[in-house]
């Protein structure tokens, strides 16, 4: 079986032998934002031509390939969902001699019926279910950062944070990039303040035109004014997202995990960090149960 996570700005594929193993492993810049109109058959052979003469027949993939944006929309599954309701919701694309599968995204709604949706993490959040032994809040940081809860071994509910996307925005797109030094590494202790202050008294809209007034006035340096916007952002987010301070399994990116792990911590949760790459063990999971010809 060939197994693909196929999203916005990368391609990975894993060629997958009878016992679940990785053989072989290919990774590629190619995106759905770099696949031209139509193009996507010809981008995925080109990809895993060779596995497919060497006799693979069965393709499952995951992530924004499946979205109004990729080759085929997949709908959403609405949770809860496991295992099980996810491989039976698959969508079959043609492509001549091979099977190919596309995983549904999920969707929810928050508790004043505000819709959520996700694609792509359903499949990581899959592939942590066995060793988290199906329950447990998980956090994937990212641009648009999912809080996602696991009950009785299925996803039951996942909340979205705009934070990644608004934190870019924020530092090149408003009067507050101007405060701080050219982009660099976040600053540590920029970065606790801005979460300490995230747990301050006023909304924060306040707090960051407090950014540019604190830079204003020699509260904030400018190297360290991006480390406070982060903390500042993601502090928000945590206290907004943490129930209690019980545990939170943290999977994505290094850099992210850690700076998550700190603002977790200083807002009184137990951050874990969980298996960085999980897209590989939930695809295995879902062709296990999926109905291949």
């Amino acid at each position: 079986m060939i197994a693909v996570d196929w999203g916005t700005s990368n391609l990975r594929a894993w060629r997958i032998d009878a016992q679940g193993r990785a053989r072989d492993r290919i990774a590629s810049a190619n995106g759905i934002t770099r696949v031209p109109p139509g193009g996507f058959p010809a981008t995925l052979r080109a990809t895993i031509g060779a596995w497919l003469e060497d006799g693979e027949r069965h393709v499952l993939m995951c992530g924004m390939v499946g979205s109004r944006q990729g080759w085929v929309e997949a709908p959403y599954l609405p949770c809860p969902a496991g295992p099980a309701a996810i491989a039976a919701a698959l969508l079959a694309v043609p492509f001549g001699d091979a099977q190919v599968m596309l995983v549904p995204g999920l969707s929810a709604r928050d508790p004043s019926g505000t819709p959520e949706v996700m694609r792509g993490e359903e499949t990581k959040l899959l592939g942590l279910i066995d060793s988290l032994g199906g329950e447990g809040l998980v956090c994937m940081p990212g641009s648009h950062t999912k809080w996602a809860r696991l009950a009785g071994g299925e996803i039951v509910g996942f909340a979205t944070y705009f934070t990644g996307e608004a934190f870019a925005a924020l530092r090149d797109g408003t009067i507050l990039g101007r405060m701080m030094a050219p982009r660099g590494a976040i600053d540590p202790d920029g970065f606790r303040r801005g979460v300490a202050r995230s747990g301050e008294p006023g909304h924060l809209l306040h707090h960051l035109f407090g950014v540019r007034a604190g830079a204003l006035f020699g509260d904030i340096a400018t190297d360290a004014g991006e480390g406070f916007l982060s903390g500042l952002l993601i502090g928000h987010e945590v206290r907004a997202a943490l129930p209690g301070g019980g545990p939170v399994r943290l999977v994505g990116d290094a850099t992210l995990v850690g700076l998550y792990r700190t603002a977790i911590t200083l807002c009184g949760g137990q951050p874990v960090a969980v298996e960085p790459d999980a897209a590989l063990a939930g695809l295995t999971l879902i062709a296990g149960r999926a109905a291949w010809n």
